[in-house]
């Protein structure tokens, strides 16, 4: 293994190991319709993408800060008027979402299991712990990986904390993900491997421009092509 360039490789596990943003598309679906008698679905949607935006610094990443942003949206558009019924709806299509079943991506396990024993894997994902920790067990993912961080973020300084801790360092270690802005780009600068497997309904505030410049940027259509990346890649 000391031969390869990579020894670590990092998967994200929502919306590239399984299915996630789909659900919550459809409880947004759900709460505009919840408020149709006070706002269009439209300006329901960007008032929700705004109470999210700025309460991520406060609530984190996961489905117990996007419910909290739903109800703070539903008071706002309401002017403090909606109904105690509109809100115990609110809480209610929260916990369904706490419970939606974990549905693996094309190719996610034939990947792992080629390269399990090869290489030291470690799922990286960011949200809430327990709604994490549902999934993976769900997944029946779980043997593949040989560590498992769940984190409050991913930043650069993150990436090194983690393959220092789990490996040799990020300059022989690999992320993968469908986020250029969590699982690409700040591994790519911390001296990583970054590999984009886009999905179609990557969240919108996950959106930036790919690093197509920087020599350790990769892409791949899908987890099917994550065995021949790794096989062909060169120091």
């Amino acid at each position: 293994m000391s031969n390869r360039p990579v020894s670590v490789i990092g998967f994200d596990a929502d919306d590239t190991l399984w299915q996630n943003e789909q659900y919550y598309k459809l409880t947004e679906g759900h709460f505009r319709s919840l408020l149709t008698d006070y706002a269009e679905g439209d300006h329901v949607s960007e008032r929700l993408l705004k109470a999210e935006k700025r309460n991520l610094a406060h609530y984190g990443f996961g489905i117990k800060g996007f419910t909290l942003s739903m109800i703070e949206t539903a008071l706002e558009i309401t002017e403090g008027r909606a109904p105690s019924s509109v809100i115990s709806e609110i809480l209610a299509i929260g916990r369904d979402l706490l419970s939606h079943p974990v549905e693996c991506l094309p190719h996610a396990r034939e990947a792992l299991d080629s390269l399990a024993g090869k290489f030291f894997l470690v799922l990286i994902t960011k949200g809430d712990l327990f709604d994490q920790e549902r999934k993976l067990a769900q997944s029946g993912l779980g043997d593949y990986f040989d560590a498992v961080e769940i984190v409050s973020d991913k930043t650069a300084t993150t990436y090194r904390r983690i393959f220092g801790k789990h490996g040799e360092g990020p300059e022989r270690s690999m992320m993968i993900g469908n986020s250029l802005k969590s699982d690409v780009v700040p591994a790519i600068a911390a001296g990583a491997w970054g590999v984009f497997v886009p999905h179609e309904l990557t969240w919108v505030l996950e959106h930036v421009e790919k690093p197509e410049e920087a020599p350790r940027f990769r892409e791949i259509p899908d987890l099917g092509h994550v065995p021949d990346l790794v096989a062909n890649l060169q120091p």
